[in-house]
């Protein structure tokens, strides 16, 4: 083994936070959301490494990750041949990174960078997963009745309570992610497989900004009837469910 070898192995190993980012024609946010990232993280001083996993991006998106992978060495990007959807881009960014925590937020820059240093700090030793709950969300109101009601169904339907499933700022210990589940609409449901497979979850209060650039990829169509339709599947697996296969 060489010495570029080892000091490559030494760089991956002392990783301490991966922030998975998919991304689907975010041109006018990403840079911006990167540098953000940037300045939090390095101001509590762990090592990290930013997955940004392009979606199949029909603007200049990829243009704009070249770039950055070109100045940042902590920046990694992957893409992806077509529009697979969000949970197909976590999912990809999860199988790629090194860190033993996983930080997630929306590429579109409406989460704010400085709450994951929020849950960083509320992931301690007994907890697993800690997600945030959007206070003052700034969508429009047909994207806050459509997640109210999608909640609401998954309570009703599962028995997990969340206060915001369709929020994706989120810190996840990196063994919590080893059996995941992985289909199109994953995403939304994260919290509740977890807790289903035996894991500690918590929500604390983060921030919500305005979207500035781009525009909202979801609507009735693919937020309500879908996620109606997936809460029927989550409640198979909650029956079906292994639990307790935490290895200590």
């Amino acid at each position: 083994m060489s010495t570029s070898d080892i000091t490559k192995i030494e760089a991956e190993e002392s990783i301490q936070i991966s922030i998975v980012i998919p991304l689907f024609n975010e041109e006018g946010a990403v840079a911006g959301l990167v540098e953000e990232i940037h300045e939090v993280v390095n101001s509590i001083e762990l090592s990290y490494e930013v997955i940004l996993v392009d979606d199949g991006s029909t603007d200049n998106t990829k243009k704009v990750l070249r770039a950055l992978e070109k100045q940042h060495a902590n920046i990694r990007v992957f893409y992806h041949r077509m529009n697979y959807g969000q949970s197909a881009g976590l999912a990809t960014g999860f199988s790629f990174a090194r860190g033993n925590i996983i930080i997630t937020l929306d590429g579109d820059g409406q989460n704010a960078p400085a709450d994951i240093v929020l849950l960083i700090e509320k992931l301690t030793d007994d907890v697993d997963c800690v997600c945030g709950v959007r206070h003052q969300r700034q969508d429009g109101i047909i994207k806050r009745i459509s997640s109210r009601i999608a909640n609401q169904f998954l309570r009703i339907s599962t028995g997990a309570s969340f206060a915001d499933t369709g929020c994706a700022l989120r810190a996840i210990r990196r063994e919590a992610l080893g059996e995941l589940m992985i289909f199109n609409g994953m995403h939304r449901f994260l919290p509740s497989i977890l807790r289903l497979q035996g894991y500690h979850v918590v929500e604390i209060p983060v921030g919500h900004r305005p979207r500035l650039t781009g525009a909202s990829k979801y609507g009735i169509s693919n937020r309500l009837f879908r996620g109606l339709r997936d809460c029927f599947a989550l409640r198979w697996y909650k029956a079906r469910v292994l639990q307790g296969r935490r290895l200590g």
